[in-house]
């Protein structure tokens, strides 16, 4: 495969890309080392921070000796290639420094489940990506490797935490990576680099086999990609539960890549009631920006023209509990990987081995009682019966992913002298996104809208289940279209 060739596989989807290893008309290596020279030609982006190309070289060449019989049996994403968020997605063998200067020598023993069924789908990771420390920040720019650039614009950050798989894959460097969302850590990215970026519902998938769940139930791990039918398949990948689990979701039933084909294909969904609200939960937030509501208000009135019924107003939440319930859970969190640095290193980590957010959340996480730590759950768990109720009457949730456009650099990082202050100023920012971690319902953002620079604006929905997100999506995918649009930094061919 010549190099002009490599850079015209930017165009294709995930799936396109693995139905030409499943027709013969590419090999997985084709596949891997074109990636890898897109990867080259976006060394500028900072996204990859991992080099894994001689473990991914020996994975191809299996799957080039592996019979075509054999492939289908993996699946239709035998042979993709695919990057690795440095937190969370655990690769035995590979370093996971999670954006950390202290655990700039921590090697993983052992895979992530999740990761273990991307390999099984035959998926090529070839790299790892950046990822703020400790995935604490709604940006990408540690300390340690330094900030991702966003291929949309060197001004505006790619979002966080994952931020550096965001940039890959909106550059063209591959088409999906691997991501996770606490307070909207894949949506955020998504709207910033105007992907598609869905946080599935609680328990969709398993944290085997280190944890049962993480921030109590708050993290969810998935993807980000250019298109809807590949964010479906890869759920498809995953929508499962290993035993001892301590909970898990509803078995989907009909695949999830199904659903999204019937509706590309012309299959009427059913009429849905939608909540629509672009203001933000959070008075004290920012007010939402008029290129934001804009966007929202348009996506509206498309739903609108095709039978679904909008009614204005969104849940209200009592968002002083949710600030603060939030805050604790991260204080702990931060404790709990205090604790996972001072193994690593042999001894407590120094002050400047540390961001100095980061030691703001563990000073104080260090003071947390018991009593303050179960406090924080049963807010959770109150905000979400309140959240719940107050859509009875609807399907669909629909708002903004960011209040604002894409933020600067530097602003989402920051100590602000407490755990507390950080958040409030995130939440000014981010708006709904937490809430889908919050109450565990499954959220999505697709880029529907557009700022005056050009650059992506996110939409979200919110619902119970992924599935009539997924059919929402193809639907807008189609009537709304965003895949012809090329970010500044884009490595496919001109």
């Amino acid at each position: 495969m010549d190099s002009k060739a490599a850079f015209e596989l930017a165009e294709l989807d995930a799936l396109a890309q693995g139905a030409l290893v499943a027709r013969g008309d590419a090999t997985a290596s084709e596949l891997l080392e074109a990636a890898l020279l897109r990867a080259e030609a976006g060394r500028g982006l900072n996204a990859i921070i991992t080099d894994l190309s001689g473990r991914a070289r020996t994975q191809a060449a299996e799957l080039d000796t592996t019979g075509a019989a054999r492939r289908g049996e993996l699946g239709p994403f035998a042979g993709v290639p695919f990057l690795l968020k440095d937190l969370g997605a655990s690769l035995a063998g590979a370093p996971e420094r999670m954006g950390s200067r202290a655990l700039a020598g921590y090697v993983a023993t052992e895979s992530a489940w999740i990761v273990e069924r991307w390999l099984a789908a035959g998926l090529v990771p070839f790299g790892k990506t950046n990822t703020p420390e400790w995935g604490n920040h709604c940006t990408t720019e540690p300390s340690l490797f330094g900030p991702t650039a966003n291929p949309w614009g060197a001004s505006i950050t790619p979002g966080g935490s994952s931020g550096g798989s965001a940039a890959a894959v909106a550059a063209g460097i591959v088409p999906a990576a691997s991501g996770g969302d606490g307070t909207g850590s894949i949506r955020v990215p998504a709207s910033c680099c105007g992907l598609v970026g869905l946080k599935p519902r609680r328990g969709r998938t398993s944290f085997a086999p280190g944890a049962g769940h993480i921030l109590e139930g708050l993290v969810n791990e998935h993807v980000l990609t250019r298109t809807v039918r590949d964010c479906a398949g890869l759920l498809d990948v995953v929508a499962a539960a290993d035993p001892g689990d301590p909970y898990s979701a509803p078995a989907p039933g009909d695949s999830f890549l199904g659903a999204v084909q019937a509706v590309s294909e012309g299959a009427a969904s059913a009429p849905l009631t939608i909540r629509v609200s672009a203001a933000s939960p959070f008075p004290g937030g920012l007010p939402t920006g008029p290129a934001v509501a804009g966007a929202v208000d348009a996506v509206a009135a498309t739903l609108a023209s095709a039978g679904h019924t909008l009614v204005e107003g969104g849940p209200t939440i009592d968002a002083d509990a949710v600030a603060n319930a939030i805050t604790v859970l991260h204080q702990v969190s931060n404790v709990g990987l205090l604790r996972l640095a001072t193994e690593v290193l042999g001894r407590p980590p120094l002050e400047e081995e540390l961001e100095a957010s980061s030691w703001v959340m563990v000073r104080e996480g260090l003071a947390v009682s018991g009593e303050a730590y179960a406090d924080a759950i049963t807010a959770i768990h109150a905000q979400t019966r309140r959240f719940v109720a107050e859509m009875q009457d609807a399907d669909v949730l629909l708002v903004p992913t960011l209040v604002t456009t894409a933020p600067p650099y530097a602003l989402l990082d920051q100590p602000r002298g407490s755990t507390r202050a950080f958040f409030d100023v995130e939440f000014a920012t981010t708006g709904w996104t937490s809430l889908a971690n919050v109450t565990g319902w499954a959220a999505i953002s697709l880029p529907l809208g557009e700022a005056p620079d050009g650059s992506p604006i996110g939409v979200q929905f919110m619902a119970a289940d992924e599935r009539p997100l997924l059919e929402l999506a193809a639907f807008l995918e189609q009537t709304m279209p965003w895949a012809g649009r090329r970010p500044a930094g884009w490595v496919g061919a001109a």
